[in-house]
This record gives C-alpha cells, structure tokens and sequence, in this order.
C-alpha cells in the first residue's frame, strides 16, 4: 500500500519511532520489521490449556527446540518468541491472535491447534498483511495467498488410509467423530474417499455419527450403536483428553474386538501413555513417526530427547518444521524482512528436507505435498509405541 496518504505516512512515522519500546514492530504497509542485525519478533499461538493444552504444548516446544539448536536466531535475526494462548477454540484464539498482530507486531504468526481457530484468525492476517505458518490441520479457505501449513489439511488423513481400510475390512465400517471443525473435516475425508472406493459406512444413515465437543466424556452409549450397526471396523477422530476417553472406554466396551481405525492423532504423544494397554494394535495414519529412519529425523529426535521426556509428535516435528520454514524465509527476504517480504520467500522456498522426509509446499492449498504412513500400536521395548508399518498415500497438490 502507498505512503502518499499523508495521514497513513504520519501513522507509520510514529511507529517507526516506538522502535525503541517495540524492537521487532513495523508498519503493517512494508516497513522493516527488522533492519540488519536486529530482532524479530515471531508470535505462537497455541492451546495452553484446555482439552488440546498438550498438543498446543508439544507446538510450543518443538518451535523453542528448533530456536534453541540455532542459537535463538531465524534468517540471522535474533528472535523474540512472543507466546499466546489458543485456549479451547476460537473465542480464546481471536483475542489472543489479536494481540499479538495488533499490539505485539509481529512480523509472523505460527501455531494455532484447532481448525475453527484458524478460521476465526484468518480475517486478522488478511487485514494485517502478516503471514501465517500453521503447524496443526487446518480447514480450506478460499484465499491462502497469507496461510502457509508445515503439518496438513484436516480432510487428509482420513483420505490417505481410506484405501487401505476398504481394501483390508470386509464388511461396513462405522465413523464416529467430534462435532466441531476438525472432527467434520477429518471424518469427511474418511468418508468420501472411502465410499468413492467403494466402501460402505456402518452408520445407519450413512452419515458420520458426530459427538458434541468438549461435553463429551462418556462415549459408551454410542458403542452400543455400534454393535448395533453390525459394523466390521471403526474409523474416528479424537485428540487430547477426548482420545484418552474414547479409547480406554472402547477396550472396555462390548465392541472392544472390532477392529479400531483411526486419524494418528487418538494415540499421538503423551495421550497414548495415558490410554496404556488400552491403545494396544490400534492402526492409525499419520505423516510422520519418531523411527522413521532418516538422517533428519535421528538428529531431531536424538535434539528432542535430549530435552524432553519420551518422543516427539507429529505436533512438534510440524512446529519445528515451521521454524525451519521461518528461517530460510526470513534468511531470504534480506537485511530488512518485512512481513510481505517473508510471506513472497516462503513460496520460493522449494523442497524442504525434514524428519518426515522430503517435502514442499503446494503451489494451490499451501499444505504439504508428503507421504503419509500406516502405523499400528505395538510394543516397543518396555513401551508402547506407534510403529511405522507401510507407506499409505502421497496427498497434496
């Protein structure tokens, strides 16, 4: 946008001149946001608390692994990591999101949990021209020329393994899901590609059976329609708390034995610990897994152990990948990285090696074009741990 407005120049003026209380600010219409040799300021939205607080934790920690292992700095700028909670959903995301393009500045914006969040963001960065580098799914939105996704969009998981369960259940399968952005997409992207494969659902209208989100915590009497369905397998979607629930209620439910299919997310991180034996031969899809044998994916993992308890997530290594995008944008957008500047690099970025393996951006959705891989759960040692066990679909594009 000009500077010939002279109100507009007056407003840009002043900003420039509060660089010393905000170090990393800039004016929203292309001024630096950092010149040679000093600080950016990066904002990090995620959920600290509530029904997803350690998936959101996990996106934190993987961002902060990534700035710890490069001496705090991205495309040779001292970073200042401005962090915010997402909390449950859009209500707490908006306010927050707000704050830090507003107040904070930034000259980024990168996490955000939930898929509802991101919708509720989006209206922000388009008005404050700054970009966005997701690190959890994220619904479809009409303009992505600011939205950029180091993890994937929520309807692929479910279309990568679609094949995979239609090939290998013989006999309808039921789907069951939360009911909130996430849970639609991720269910939706089960269900389609799987009745296009010729797959029948279970569900007695032929439609996702969705649970209110977050009331739920007692998913027993939808087993009973289950049973009821006749199904031969299960698909569903669950995260945080809602997949402790869900799963170590299905292991003890009078559909225990029917084969439990699901989007990684039910058994990723920390929530597998806690759903224990319960979780035991679940198969799940997901991009990425901690023994996948790659020389990326050693030194990340061997830097995540190192400072962490247990193995790191998809949540983490897609937080981490998104530092690593930042830092070749920003490295590319010169002395003075605007946000428009970073935004513009990001799309000339090409392949990215990561610990998933090789990946790059697709020119259409901004998500990833990668693999996506079958996994059981399976014991590992004294633990349990979610096993690569084949590769499913290559999704994106």
């Amino acid at each position: 946008m000009s500077l010939s407005n002279p109100r507009r120049r007056r407003a840009c003026l002043a900003a420039l001149s509060a660089l010393i209380l905000l170090p990393a600010a800039g004016c929203a219409d292309g001024e630096p946001a950092a010149g040679p040799g000093k600080s950016i300021k990066i904002g990090l939205l995620a959920s600290l608390s509530g029904t997803y607080q350690a998936v959101g934790k996990e996106i934190r920690d993987g961002f902060q692994l990534y700035l710890s292992s490069h001496d705090g700095r991205l495309g040779g700028h001292e970073v200042q990591l401005v962090v915010a909670d997402e909390g449950n959903g859009a209500a707490t995301a908006v306010p927050a999101a707000t704050k830090l393009l507003k107040q904070d500045r930034v000259a980024a914006l990168t996490g955000i949990v939930g898929g509802g969040s991101v919708a509720a963001v989006y209206p922000l960065l388009n008005e404050t021209k700054v970009p966005f580098v997701g690190s959890n799914g994220r619904p479809e939105l009409k303009d992505v020329s600011r939205v950029w996704h180091t993890s994937y969009l929520s309807d692929e998981p479910g279309e990568a393994i679609a094949q995979h369960v239609r090939d290998n259940v013989k006999g309808s399968v039921y789907a069951i899901g939360p009911d909130y952005q996430g849970g639609w997409d991720e269910l939706r992207g089960f269900t389609d590609a799987f009745v296009k494969a010729g797959g029948k659902l279970a569900n007695p209208d032929g439609k996702t059976t969705f649970t209110p989100f977050p009331a739920t915590t007692n998913f027993t009497p939808y087993f009973a329609g289950i049973k009821a369905s006749g199904a031969e397998a299960v698909y569903t979607f669950y995260a945080g708390s809602a997949a402790v629930d869900f799963v170590k209620q299905y292991a003890q439910s009078e559909i225990k034995d029917i084969p439990l299919y699901a989007a990684g997310f039910l058994t990723e991180g920390g929530v597998l610990d806690a759903q224990g034996d319960a979780a035991r031969d679940i198969y799940s899809v997901l991009n990425y897994s901690p023994d996948l044998d790659n020389a990326e994916n050693r030194d990340f993992v061997a830097a995540w152990k190192a400072k962490n308890d247990g193995s790191p997530t998809t949540y983490a290594m897609a937080s981490y990948d998104a530092a690593a995008v930042l830092d070749r944008a920003i490295a590319a957008a010169g002395d003075n990285p605007t946000p428009e500047r970073i935004n513009a690099a990001i799309g000339q970025l090409g392949q990215i090696s990561s610990p998933r393996g090789t990946w790059q951006f697709s020119p259409s959705t901004h998500a990833p074009v990668q693999k996506w891989y079958l996994r059981q759960v399976r014991q590992d040692g004294r633990a349990l741990s979610n096993t690569v066990v084949g590769d499913l679909a290559t999704v994106g594009g």
